[in-house]
């Protein structure tokens, strides 16, 4: 499940395109578990960088924003 769910940071699991059959089913779970992931790390940081994620609407942007911003090279 969890390299299942990184998919959604590394973008190898992207939102689908209204193209093939079964897209509302397939749609759902995505949008899902993007907001799964999503509330797990607002569990985990402070309320003020939770703030600053709230802007975003993909995993993929919320861990962009927080590598830009909080990485180690950016700290050091």
């Amino acid at each position: 499940m969890k390299s299942k769910m990184w998919g959604y940071v590394s973008r190898t699991s992207v939102k689908l395109r209204n193209t093939n059959e079964g897209y509302d089913a397939l749609i759902d779970v995505w949008e899902a578990n993007n907001a799964k992931i999503i509330i797990w790390i607002n569990n985990f940081v402070e309320h003020f960088i939770s703030i600053q994620l709230a802007k975003y609407e993909t995993i993929k942007e919320v861990w962009d924003h927080m590598q830009k911003d909080y990485s180690l090279n950016q700290i050091l």
